[in-house]
């Protein structure tokens, strides 16, 4: 049996602005922000606003928005940094590897040669965070 969503989660606790977070872009259904701790350069997260623990549970029309903004990251990313290629994940349930149980997907532009960062836990400085921001942000405007 799968757990019932838990508000309390920390992407719940953004959308409710009690956490701050790098925005980058919003809409009636979505939001997206930067990685606190980052795999790679621009690791940015594209949620839905709804309260879906994950591909599993969302309904179409909130899956479809929430790909959609996924796609809009993916295209600005791989402009902001110009990036080879971008990789974009999603995990479904512990076994899987997910961690923050609400609906996210990772976007994460990628170099030849460079190879993902380990997830440590390490928060990244917030001034890189800040800086990678606008730079997304300044894509996403094109």
């Amino acid at each position: 049996m799968t757990p019932p969503y838990d508000a309390n989660n920390i992407f719940a606790k953004i959308l409710r602005g009690e956490i701050p977070s790098h925005k980058l872009f919003e809409d009636e259904e979505t939001y997206a922000f930067m990685d606190v701790m980052p795999q790679g350069k621009g690791h940015c997260l594209a949620i839905i606003k709804a309260p879906f623990r994950n591909i599993l549970d969302v309904d179409e029309a909130s899956l479809s928005a929430v790909i959609k903004t996924t796609q809009k990251l993916a295209r600005a990313v791989k402009a902001a940094f110009d990036a080879d290629g971008v990789t974009v994940i999603q995990f479904n349930e512990p076994a899987a590897g997910q961690t923050v149980f609400h609906l996210h997907f990772h976007v994460i532009p990628r170099f030849d040669g460079v190879a993902l960062r380990p997830h440590t836990g390490q928060m990244e400085d917030q001034n890189v965070l800040a800086e990678n921001a606008e730079k997304i942000r300044q894509a996403l405007g094109k």
